[in-house]
C-alpha cells in the first residue's frame, strides 16, 4: 500500500465501551482527520455493535496483508472465534478472541506490516476466568515481546499534552509500597523513560522529577525514611550518570503547573500520586503509554465502563488522543 503503515487497534473487551469508541471515531469520518488503522477482533461482532449503536459504517475483513484502504470500509483483521454482542455482560467465551486479537496485532507489527499498537481496554477478571495467567494487559505485551529468552520490562507513562506521569509502583496495595520502592526499581524506571523520550519523544536530554513518597518528601527524615535511604542515594547515582534528574520532591507542590512544566515528566512513588494530575486536568483525554517495549503502545486512560456500553454515550476523548499520540511518535 501507499504511504505509511497503518496502526494496529485492538478492540478490547467486547462487552464493554472500546468497541463503541473505535466505531464512533471511524464514523466521524474525515472531520477527525484520523490516521490509517486495522481493528483486530471479530468482524461480525463489530458489525452487530454497529448496528446497535446506529451507525451505518461498512466493515471489511482483510485479507492476509492486504490493507486495501481506510476511506471506503473499516478494515478487520478477524480473529478466530466469535463474540455475541452483549453489552454489559462480559462472557468468558470471548476471551480467546479478546486475548488472540492483541496477539495478532502484535505479530503483524513485528512482522513489519503495522506501526504500532492501541489497545481498547480489556477486563482482566473475564480473562482470568478463561484461565488467562498473566497480572494484566502490559505483562502480557511484555510476555508477547521477549526475544531469546529476555522480556523487556514495561513501564507505564500517562500523558496530556505536555504533562507526563510515570507511578514507579502500580496496581499493588499503598500498605506494601515502601517495601516496594528500591534503588535498582527507581535506577531502571528511569533510564526505560529517559531513553524512551529521547527516541521516541524526540526529546534530546529529558528533564526528570523525582516524586517522594512522604508528605513533604519525608522532611530529612523526620517524616519517614525512604528519601534519605533509597530514593535519594538512586538519584544521585543516575545524576552521576549524566542523567537530568531532580528530587525527591514534595508530590503536594510538584503538580502545580510552574513546577512540573519545567520537567518533561515526572516520576511518582505510586498509582494514585501518578494518576490524579492527569485524571484531573485530563479525565477524558489522557492516553497511557507503555515505554519499554520494542514497539509503541498506547491505550486509553480508562476501563471498559460496562454501564456506558452500546449506548452510545461514552467519550471517544481518550481513544482518539491514544490513536493520535501512537501516531504521532512513530
Amino acid at each position: 500500500m501507499a504511504g505509511p503503515l497503518p496502526l494496529a487497534v485492538t478492540m478490547g473487551e467486547p462487552a464493554g465501551i472500546g468497541p463503541d469508541l473505535i466505531l464512533a471515531l471511524y464514523a466521524g469520518g474525515q472531520s477527525l482527520a484520523l490516521p490509517p488503522f486495522a481493528v483486530f477482533g471479530d468482524a461480525g461482532f463489530l458489525r452487530a455493535r454497529a448496528a446497535r449503536l446506529g451507525l451505518d459504517i461498512a466493515i471489511e475483513t482483510m485479507a492476509g496483508d492486504d490493507f486495501t484502504g481506510f476511506d471506503a470500509a473499516l478494515p478487520v483483521v478477524s480473529v478466530e472465534g466469535s463474540i455475541e454482542d452483549t453489552p454489559g455482560i462480559a462472557d468468558p467465551n470471548a476471551a480467546p478472541v479478546v486475548v488472540g486479537a492483541i496477539a495478532a496485532a502484535v505479530r503483524g507489527i513485528r512482522h513489519g506490516r503495522f506501526r504500532a499498537l492501541v489497545t481498547a481496554p480489556i477486563h482482566k477478571a473475564t480473562l482470568y476466568e478463561a484461565g488467562f495467567d498473566h497480572p494484566g494487559h502490559t505483562e502480557f505485551l511484555a510476555a508477547l515481546a521477549a526475544e531469546d529468552e529476555v522480556t523487556p520490562r514495561p513501564v507505564m507513562m500517562l500523558a496530556h499534552d505536555d504533562l507526563r506521569t510515570v507511578p514507579l509502583t502500580i496496581h499493588i496495595p499503598l500498605s506494601k509500597v515502601p517495601g516496594a520502592i528500591s534503588g535498582k526499581l527507581i535506577d531502571e524506571t528511569v533510564r526505560i523513560v529517559e531513553k524512551d523520550l529521547r527516541e521516541r519523544f524526540g526529546i534530546a536530554r529529558p528533564r526528570i522529577a523525582v516524586a517522594g513518597l512522604n508528605p513533604h518528601a519525608g522532611e530529612d527524615g523526620t517524616i519517614g525514611l525512604e528519601e534519605v535511604r533509597i530514593i535519594a542515594p538512586a538519584l544521585d547515582a543516575l545524576r552521576k550518570d549524566g542523567l537530568d534528574v531532580t528530587g525527591p520532591l514534595s508530590a503536594d507542590t510538584l503538580f502545580h503547573p510552574p513546577h512540573w512544566r519545567q520537567y518533561d515528566v515526572v516520576i511518582a512513588m505510586y498509582h494514585d500520586q501518578a494518576l490524579i494530575p492527569i485524571k484531573t486536568v485530563a479525565f477524558d483525554a489522557g492516553v497511557n503509554v507503555t515505554l519499554g517495549l520494542p514497539f509503541v503502545r498506547t491505550s486509553p486512560d480508562h476501563g471498559t465502563a460496562f454501564a456506558l456500553a452500546g449506548t452510545g454515550k461514552a467519550s471517544t476523548g481518550s481513544m482518539l488522543a491514544a490513536i493520535r499520540l501512537a501516531d504521532a511518535i512513530v
